[in-house]
């Protein structure tokens, strides 16, 4: 039976790298969760983690190690749900990364958990790219290809990035009829977190044409942040459709340049592949498949 734990301790701090934090998500303290690493190292005749004042890392023996153990659980836990998928509702906990659209996904989410009350959601909002495997999520949603081939993909749908400002706005500055007319107009730019580089705005222009000019009144690593300061009539904004679809219907936004943007996305829902996939995820990605894009939603 220790062994066994010591192997939920080492998962634990794997994914963390953190012996507090492991400590504090399994409810005991740090120095009981060095001593079960302890415990194993010595078990095993090896060193599975660097240790240092100020981070805690894998050695190449605790990667490989991590893997194994990894898909011993994934094995445990689909020998659990064969057992129990009969009597019993999904439930479990499912570790999610998200990119920063709360209005788009927030909802979904809301509604699976009020379906499945047996299943706990920790969701991590990010646009970083996160690895999957190594960083011990259950599933991510992600915008772009697609390109791990440890994980299994499914379009949730698609969408487009649009020029957008206020009614008022276009009165008092203008609507601008071609790219080059945006060098008379205050730009809302979205930035990067990783980089800090100003997203690229998809205007379609020929061949030689430069650049067009786009000043900048404010920039923010948040769309969010960007849909708030557009609807107060700041400026131009390049947002997701989805976003902004209310705002146009009714009036409060207008789109602009539609015939001159060039731009379709999709989101995907990426998980780790497995020979068994558990029943918590499984009825997770059906639910989002059915319900963040459902008239528009991929196969």
């Amino acid at each position: 039976m220790d062994w066994l734990s010591n192997i939920s301790v080492f998962l634990q701090v794997a994914k963390t790298r953190s012996f507090t934090e492991a400590g504090r998500l399994l409810g005991v303290s740090s120095s009981a969760v060095g001593k079960s690493i302890a415990r194993l190292e010595e078990r095993l005749e090896t060193q599975l983690f660097h240790r240092s004042t100020r981070s805690i890392t894998l050695t190449a023996e605790g990667a490989g190690f991590l893997e194994r153990c990894r898909r011993i659980v994934a094995e445990v836990e689909a020998a659990e749900f064969d057992l129990c998928k009969s009597s019993n509702a999904p439930r479990g906990k499912l570790r999610v990364s998200l990119p920063q659209v709360h209005g788009l996904v927030m909802p979904v989410l809301v509604e699976f958990m009020q379906r499945y009350p047996e299943i706990e959601l920790d969701i991590v909002l990010t646009d970083r790219i996160v690895d999957v495997v190594e960083e011990g999520f259950d599933a991510v949603i992600r915008t772009g290809s697609p390109g791990d081939s440890r994980l299994v993909a499914r379009s949730l749908g698609q969408y487009r990035l649009v020029l957008v400002g206020t009614p008022e706005y276009f009165r008092e500055h203008g609507v601008p009829q071609t790219p080059a007319d945006l060098a008379n107009h205050g730009c809302l730019r979205h930035t990067f977190h990783n980089t800090g580089k100003i997203e690229h705005w998809p205007l379609r222009r020929a061949v030689d044409a430069p650049e067009p000019l786009l000043p900048t009144r404010f920039v923010s690593t948040s769309i969010e942040a960007l849909d708030h300061a557009v609807r107060r009539g700041l400026g131009i904004a390049c947002l997701p459709d989805f976003m902004v679809h209310e705002a146009v219907e009714r009036g409060e936004l207008q789109r602009v340049l539609d015939e001159h943007l060039e731009h379709n996305g999709t989101f995907w829902l990426l998980w780790p592949a497995s020979r068994h996939t558990a029943a918590k995820l499984r009825v997770f990605i059906d639910h989002l498949c059915a319900r963040l894009f459902p008239a528009n939603r991929g196969q």
